[in-house]
């Protein structure tokens, strides 16, 4: 998939393609909260994207723990980008230990590149309406 955009073009199709079937946790998932247990394959495809390296840090004894981990982009020039981290509200765990993920660790889950698909098909469909 090459496809030449915008972060903020990026984020304005990610409402449209971020569904209950791509969310890691489908009974938290809502659609006031698009973005819940999107991390992991929102991560993914930015990366596609953008280049530059994705982070991660557990959610573990936090009252996001159903969600087990959480995901963001570090594009290059070492700006961080965290495209689903409204998922939170204004409660995003402080103090936790960020980790540099590899993309094998990633595509590891049959569930999670499952997601992604449906996800990246979601986007290119997107990107053709415009």
């Amino acid at each position: 998939m090459i496809v030449q955009m915008t972060i903020a073009e990026f984020k304005k199709i990610l409402p449209k393609i971020c569904g209950k079937d791509t969310s890691s946790d489908p009974g938290g998932w809502t659609t006031e909260n698009l973005f819940w247990g999107q991390g992991a394959v929102v991560s993914l495809l930015a990366q596609s994207l953008f280049q530059g390296e994705i982070l991660g840090v557990s959610l573990r004894d936090t009252k996001f723990a159903d969600l087990k981990l959480h995901f963001w982009n570090q594009l290059p020039g070492r700006k961080e980008k965290d495209f689903t981290r409204s998922q939170f509200g204004k409660e995003f765990p402080k103090g936790l230990v960020v980790e540099l993920v590899s993309l094998h660790s990633l595509l590891e889950g049959k569930k999670r590149l499952q997601r992604l698909k449906l996800l990246q098909e979601r986007f290119e469909e997107e990107c053709k309406k415009n």
